[in-house]
This record gives C-alpha cells, sequence and structure tokens, in this order.
C-alpha cells in the first residue's frame, strides 16, 4: 500500500506545475488592465500608470513574473491582493472553511439520500420504485444550480420564510471563530438560538450544491448494485446457505461500493466549480465567491491561489479515493 501511495504521489507535483502554468496563462489573456479597474472612474497619466505597474510588478516579462510567482510559492507565500494589498494565505484561511463546511454537508446529503435511492432501485428493478429514483436522478441531473437555487430562494425563503436568503447565521449572533465551522462555532458559543440559524442559513445551499452529486451517487449507485448481483460469487454465497441480507449488504455492497467511491471523488471536483454559482447565488462568503469576485477585478494573486488550492483538493481526494478503492478491492490497486 506504501508503494501504491508513493506512485500516486509522485503525479501531484507535475500537475500541480500544470496548473500554475494555465492559470498563469489564462489570467494573462483576459482582457483588462488590473491598474485601471483598481482606479476606478479615476484616471491616470502615462507615468502613474507606469509607476503603478513597476510596483505591482506587472511591467516584468512574463517569464519574470511566472518565475517570481513559483519562487514564491516555494516558500509559502501566494502573494499580496492587488486590490486589498493583504496577504492572499490570510484571505483563503478566513474564507476556506465556509466553502469545506458548505461542501462537506452538500456531500453528505448527497451520499446519504443518494446510496439508499440507488440501492433501492437496483433491489427493485423495473418496478415503480426503480423509475421514480431514475427520474429524480434525471432530473438532478439536468436542473442548473443558479436557477434551482433562485427557484428555491423565491419558494422556501421569500415565500414561506423557511430559511434565510444569505449568510452563514444571522446578524444578532456574534460567534467567535474557532474551528472554522460556524456549526460547531455557534455549538460551542452557548448563545441560544446559534446553532438552530447557522443550521437553517447552511440547509438551503447545502442542499442546492448536494442536488447534482445526488443524482450521480443514485444512478452510479443502482448500475453498480445491478452488475454485482449477476455475478457468480453471489450464487455460490446463496448455495452455501448464507442469509439473504449477508449476501447483499456484505459481499454484494462492498464491491458495488468501489465505483460509487470513484465517483465520489470526481464529484469533488464539481463541487468545488458549482460552490461558486451556489456561493454567489446565497452570498456564502467562501472562496467561490472570493475568486468571481478577483476575476472581475483582474486580481492575480487571488485567483492563481484559488485555482491552485482547488486543484490540491481535487488532486488530494482523488488520491485518497484511490486509496479506498484499493482498500475494499485490492484488486483495484493493480489495475490503477
Amino acid at each position: 500500500m506504501l508503494a501504491y501511495l508513493f506512485r500516486k504521489l509522485l503525479t501531484l507535483v507535475p500537475t500541480l506545475l500544470g496548473v500554475t502554468l494555465v492559470a498563469f496563462g489564462l489570467l494573462r489573456l483576459v482582457p483588462g488592465d488590473p491598474v485601471e479597474i483598481m482606479m476606478g472612474e479615476r484616471r491616470l497619466d502615462a507615468a502613474a500608470h507606469a509607476a503603478a505597474l513597476h510596483r505591482l510588478g506587472l511591467d516584468r516579462p512574463l517569464w519574470q513574473q511566472y518565475g517570481a510567482y513559483l519562487g514564491d510559492l516555494a516558500r509559502g507565500d501566494f502573494g499580496v491582493s492587488l486590490v486589498t494589498r493583504a496577504p492572499v494565505w490570510n484571505e483563503l484561511a478566513s474564507l476556506f472553511p465556509a466553502t469545506v463546511e458548505l461542501a462537506f454537508f452538500a456531500m453528505a446529503f448527497a451520499l446519504a439520500a443518494g446510496l439508499p435511492m440507488g440501492l433501492l432501485a437496483a433491489l427493485r428493478q423495473g418496478t415503480w420504485i426503480d423509475r421514480a429514483v431514475s427520474g429524480l436522478a434525471l432530473l438532478g441531473y439536468s436542473l442548473p444550480v443558479f436557477w434551482w437555487g433562485l427557484l428555491l430562494i423565491m419558494g422556501l425563503s421569500v415565500g414561506l420564510g423557511w430559511t434565510p436568503v444569505s449568510g452563514r447565521i444571522a446578524v444578532e449572533y456574534e460567534v467567535a471563530q474557532v474551528t472554522g465551522s460556524m456549526l460547531v462555532d455557534a455549538a460551542l458559543s452557548g448563545q441560544p438560538g446559534a446553532f438552530v440559524s447557522a443550521l437553517r442559513h447552511l440547509l438551503l445551499p447545502a442542499f442546492v450544491l448536494g442536488t447534482v452529486p445526488l443524482a450521480g451517487v443514485a444512478r452510479m449507485a443502482r448500475s453498480a448494485m445491478l452488475e454485482v448481483l449477476r455475478e457468480d460469487y453471489l450464487r455460490t454465497a446463496r448455495a452455501k446457505g448464507l442469509a439473504e441480507s449477508r449476501v447483499l449488504w456484505v459481499h454484494a455492497l462492498r464491491n458495488a461500493l468501489v465505483p460509487v467511491i470513484t465517483l465520489v471523488g470526481l464529484q469533488t471536483g464539481s463541487l468545488l466549480g458549482g460552490a461558486v454559482l451556489t456561493e454567489t447565488i446565497f452570498a456564502w462568503p467562501g472562496i467561490g465567491k472570493w475568486i468571481i469576485d478577483a476575476i472581475g477585478r483582474r486580481d492575480y494573486p487571488v485567483v492563481q491561489a484559488g485555482i491552485l488550492v482547488a486543484a490540491v483538493i481535487f488532486v488530494a481526494v482523488n488520491i485518497g479515493v484511490d486509496l479506498l478503492c484499493g482498500l475494499a478491492n485490492p484488486r483495484s490497486r493493480d489495475e490503477r
């Protein structure tokens, strides 16, 4: 297993190096001058504009800028925001826990609902339950996140008043950031109603963000379980007199989970991408909204840091998924 992990880690460095090159290059191709955007309606003469570019280091050749960028990364420095002049690492550290909390509960919801739905559909193949699950999964795939989120805001938040429209907690609560998770910190604060407020703020964005992963998990669990149920070793297990519950939930489920685990890793990238829209719609103070705002301001260090962090998370989660698949099915270590 250690050799298997080492082989996976070897792919991490060239992958992330490629991400830095693509992020750096594509940002420079986007039209717009960061200095002019920072100034807004103010106009600078040529000398002041050149001085601002020099101060920000944007007047150097691109290869020198990229080399300096890699040198800063090697020291663990993400640079300084061109707009706020604050260290990018500090902004990232303050916003990242909100995105982690949202993505975690979205995926937890997708697994808690999608996995039983898919398994039940497989065990009831051809019935109305199977057709209902397949239809709901197709609907979940088809719903655009921005439209689905706005629809639920209009219906549940504005119309019925069940959930808040935006933010992480009501303004009347002052909660110290201890763990970064608003739910945990609200529970630790000892303020009556703080935990309930944080939970109400989290439910709707997590539900919206988890809709697409839920559909994927349900479809994959159904397909994987149907395939496993046709295997010879299950007929052998039944012939040996094993209880049907043991055949299904021990022998069949373990092998059916391997493709589901793989899908969860792939869906992590979708969660990070979907979080951009979800955080924007619900004004959720995470890195998705942070990156979108930075793109509009041409804040190069912020966008580069956000893209790199998203890539690191995606690669790390997929390595972890490969390890879990290897534990669930040791033969898969030789296939990957």
